[in-house]
């Protein structure tokens, strides 16, 4: 076991095609969710002590619970009992992805802490089974182990990876307050209550834009079953919307289960005007440049 601290960082996502399929027995739906990850990161460290603790630093972090809640304790918990070690460790959370933004910043620093404490207890642990605590931990936080982008499948925790042909150029208008995921989907359900809901499958035509790099394309093609969910919830976001395009967004859409809104821009100028614009248009508390693909949960200094 390491005496030092281990320091990871991990990424942001966008979800550029979240489809949904109706609700399953188990309340969970069947998903094809193609994730981009983003160069927005949390960095996590964690070093040994006397008992698990996790404190957190930066941008909201007033809002992140430092119980054991939070993903990041959850996930050392997990791989403690699966090693039979105790989960002794100090969990430092350096916050720069939005919170409860659709931007799976809880589900990275799980996935962070855990590949983390992976190392620091020198567990010896094989990919296959990291990523199937990290199934256990949450549907999103495979992805924010492995990163670059990937098709989600089952309830988002089964990965396919997808290639990418270029760089795309992303602005994320951050809104004030949260949107409660089982909220969004509760309103998915009561909106599509009725309707014979299609099994989710990801565009072709989405697929080739993210393999040739094509912006425009991409444009076209992204889509986000729980946007009109969110957007029901939280009607505002449309003003956020309307003002990310008015501004020379190719698109724009609610990230995830929001309330973040995601912005796709033709080059690195534009998203930089864009994030501008949405600032003076006040229907956010900030907006955020970034670029895809980004690399998953990484070692940054031992």
């Amino acid at each position: 076991m390491s005496s030092t601290g281990i320091t990871v960082r991990v990424p942001a996502k966008v979800n550029v095609r979240l489809a949904v399929g109706a609700a399953r027995p188990d309340g969970f739906h069947d998903l094809a969710n193609v994730f981009l990850a983003v160069s927005l990161h949390d960095e996590i460290t964690v070093t040994p002590s006397d008992a698990l603790r996790v404190t957190c630093s930066g941008p909201d972090a007033a809002q992140v619970p430092l119980d054991r809640t939070n993903l990041a304790a959850r996930a050392a918990e997990l791989l403690a009992a699966r090693h039979g070690i105790s989960p002794d460790v100090h969990i430092h959370i350096a916050k720069d992805i939005p919170v409860a933004g659709g931007m799976a910043g809880g589900s990275a620093d799980g996935a962070g802490a855990l590949l983390a404490c992976d190392t620091l207890w020198k567990t010896g642990a094989s990919r296959e089974e990291l990523l199937d605590i990290c199934a256990e931990l949450g549907s999103d936080v495979p992805f924010s182990l492995v990163g670059g982008a990937a098709l989600g499948t089952g309830r988002g925790e089964r990965l396919t990876p997808l290639e990418v042909g270029g760089t795309f150029h992303w602005v994320f208008a951050v809104a004030d307050g949260g949107l409660s995921t089982p909220a969004v989907y509760g309103e998915f359900d009561r909106l599509t209550a009725g309707t014979d809901v299609p099994a989710p499958t990801a565009s072709p035509a989405l697929l080739e834009a993210l393999r040739t790099g094509d912006a425009g394309a991409l444009a076209c093609s992204l889509a986000n079953d729980l946007q009109p969910a969110a957007l029901s919830l939280r009607p505002q976001l449309a003003d956020t919307l309307a003002a990310g395009t008015a501004a020379g967004a190719l698109a724009g859409l609610v990230s995830g289960s929001g309330p973040t809104t995601a912005f796709l821009a033709k080059d690195a100028d534009t998203a930089c005007a864009v994030a501008d614009a949405l600032i003076a248009s006040g229907t956010c508390r900030t907006a955020r440049v970034a670029t895809s693909p980004a690399a998953g949960a990484t070692h940054v200094r031992d």
